[in-house]
């Protein structure tokens, strides 16, 4: 009950911006009203407060630090799902190997039981054992015996020949996607450090501030958020976004609404933790129909729908990269897990550079 109440306030929050940005509003002062403060030099995200400037520069540092984690993440996400296919492909491969050789085996033993009855046969190749009958009748039916031998002899080593070449194939094959797989796993292990670092980086500029200062901080950053959202909305956007959601988008935005709350950790697909694909992807999977794992895939493999088309579900593509996804939930309003540090929240759609709109169920 208090999470439904937590999202209904955040929708009515972003509605009642959508109320403040519209056309005819006074909007060219974007500024969220600050409780405990009558001062509009204390309130205002530009004043020139002492060490404001400072500041900035240090929200832009740890801005970008993330947005470099991000990029890294999709590609260390992407790396490590095609490594689990190629596990996969590895161990079905195996499978085939061993079959193919099971298979050899038993035509090697058919092979030499034919060997043996033409042994116990005297030794003479069954033609001239046939040429050596004085039974016309026999020789007659024998011959269509022998033309029956040997079309199936010529079978079985036709079968083993295929079945040799298939068994080479395979364990090329097997080959290949090994080496693919310690690629993929040596990239995997770089883009890891990679993001380490720079969420270590992103981390130790925020720690190095005053508890005062990590506050300020926060605040300049919903500023931020505020000020993209307003001229967003200030363009008439949610005048043409009147969509509703499927059933399956409804699926979807309820598991992604659940998950309020929760931190973002780089890599999570849940049950306690998301990254910003990990959560569109679990809502999808929640919903029935499977998405791909990283925002970046999302992006590029599933159907883009026009901005104004968009409805509860969808996933809102964010940056020039894709580096980033949220959900859209309604009202200008989407869900997302924003970066380290953060927990996911529900935001303005328009709160951060729209790259596109992508249609899980389309």
């Amino acid at each position: 009950m208090n999470r439904r109440r937590c999202v209904a306030a955040a929708v009515t929050l972003v509605c009642a911006l959508t109320v403040l940005s519209a056309p005819t509003a006074a909007y060219a002062d974007p500024r969220p009203p600050h409780s405990g403060s009558t001062d509009p030099a204390a309130s205002s995200p530009t004043a020139s407060s002492p060490g404001t400037e400072r500041l900035e520069a240090v929200r832009k540092k740890i801005d970008d630090l993330y947005r470099q984690a991000g990029s890294a993440t999709d590609a260390y996400n992407l790396a490590k799902e095609q490594s689990e296919k190629q596990s996969s492909e590895i161990v079905e491969l195996a499978q085939r190997i061993v079959r193919g050789q099971s298979r050899i085996s038993a035509l090697k033993k058919q092979a030499g039981a034919e060997a043996r009855a033409q042994y116990r046969d005297s030794g003479l190749p069954p033609a001239a054992q046939l040429m050596l009958s004085g039974d016309p009748d026999s020789f007659l039916d024998g011959a269509d015996r022998l033309r029956s031998g040997q079309q199936a002899q010529k079978n079985l080593l036709a079968e083993m020949d295929r079945t040799q070449k298939d068994l080479t194939a395979y364990t090329q094959d097997a080959a290949d996607q090994w080496q693919k797989l310690e690629a993929n796993r040596k990239k995997q292990a770089g883009k890891k450090k990679d993001i380490e670092q720079k969420i270590d980086a992103a981390k130790k500029l925020e720690s190095g501030l005053a508890k005062k200062e990590r506050a300020r901080l926060k605040k300049l950053e919903e500023d931020q958020e505020f000020k993209a959202q307003t001229a967003w909305l200030s363009s008439g956007i949610l005048k043409e976004i009147d969509n509703k959601a499927s059933a399956e988008g409804k699926k979807a935005v309820k598991f992604a609404t659940d998950q309020i709350g929760k931190p973002y950790v780089w890599g999570a697909t849940g049950p306690h933790s998301y990254d910003c694909s990990g959560l569109t992807s679990q809502a999808w999977a929640a919903a029935g129909d499977p998405i791909p794992r990283t925002s970046q895939e999302q992006w590029r493999q599933l159907p883009h729908v026009a901005v104004e088309d968009m409805r509860p579900g969808d996933l809102i593509i964010y940056f020039s990269d894709a580096t980033h996804v949220g959900m859209y939930i309604g009202d200008g309003a989407m869900v997302n897990a924003p970066r380290p540090g953060r927990n996911v929240t529900i935001g303005g759609a328009g709160s951060m550079p729209i790259l596109g709109v992508a249609r899980p169920d389309k």
